[in-house]
């Protein structure tokens, strides 16, 4: 038993690390308006200012800007998860130079800043007239939103033993039957780690619809946040309040989805319609 608690306090570590700055963002939003910050840790303000996220959601509509990031996120997510298991897939299925060739390109284009393709994004929508659209915010996950998404499925799969693959092309399963009925199936962690991510990353982007979106009714939440603080920029009571609505439902999300993250899979249905 003392050495099991001692296995778990680097990841204790971690996750107080992680949580400390949450805490600090739900108990200020909790403060009074004005007041001075504390000069010592406060874990429950008194007293305790609930008006702060009435306030806030007075001044901006906090909803209907959440609304739009979840529509956003409804395309991007999927698409991405598609693209990038294609993608990891047929890597993990060829064979000597090309697969290398692929891999080395795929880390290539991890090392290239997005900010560095932000003038030719915006000048190809641009002629296209898609500025002002959500079409800019969900086209990076046509190609798998990150080479990363893509190398996560290129390991998963590459773990697969082949003779599942050689049991399936005997059993006359096309290569997308594969991809669908044996090696989607088992990497269903890695899917979901790759969803989560990918939703996140849409959920929080800043960058993408302060440059596309001109029109304020869409906004996405991020936008919506950044309107918030240019009303009261003084009041950091209010503006916490908007990124504690803007946060919890990222909280929810994953504290639905780390559950399925190690959940087991029966080996019975591999080859289930």
């Amino acid at each position: 038993m003392r050495r099991v608690n001692w296995r778990h306090l680097p990841a204790l570590a971690v996750a107080v690390v992680f949580l400390l700055p949450i805490a600090y963002m739900v108990t200020g939003s909790l403060r009074k308006a004005g007041l001075p910050p504390p000069r010592s840790p406060e874990l429950v303000p008194s007293p305790l200012a609930w008006e702060n996220y009435e306030r806030a959601f007075e001044l901006v509509d906090i909803p209907r800007y959440a609304l739009n990031s979840l529509i956003v996120a409804a395309f991007a997510v999927p698409l991405s998860v598609l693209v990038a298991s294609w993608a990891g897939y047929a890597i993990s299925r060829l064979r000597g130079r090309l697969r290398t060739a692929l891999l080395v390109a795929s880390l290539a284009a991890l090392m290239v800043p997005a900010t560095a393709l932000l003038v030719p994004r915006f000048v190809l929508f641009k002629h296209l007239g898609l500025i002002d659209t959500y079409v800019p915010l969900i086209a990076p996950a046509l190609i798998g939103m990150s080479p990363f998404y893509v190398l996560l499925f290129y390991w998963a799969f590459g773990r697969i033993p082949a003779e599942l693959y050689e049991a399936a092309r005997l059993e006359g399963l096309t290569p997308f039957q594969t991809w669908r009925r044996v090696a989607m199936p088992l990497v269903r962690p890695v899917t979901l780690a790759v969803a989560l991510l990918a939703f996140v990353v849409t959920w929080s982007n800043f960058l993408d619809p302060l440059i596309y979106l001109f029109d304020q009714e869409r906004f996405t939440l991020p936008l919506g946040l950044k309107l918030l603080a240019q009303l009261d920029p003084q009041n950091f009571p209010l503006l916490l309040a908007g990124a504690v609505a803007a946060t919890a439902p990222v909280v929810v999300v994953f504290l639905v989805a780390q559950r399925f993250f190690l959940a087991g899979y029966r080996p019975a249905s591999w080859f289930t319609r």
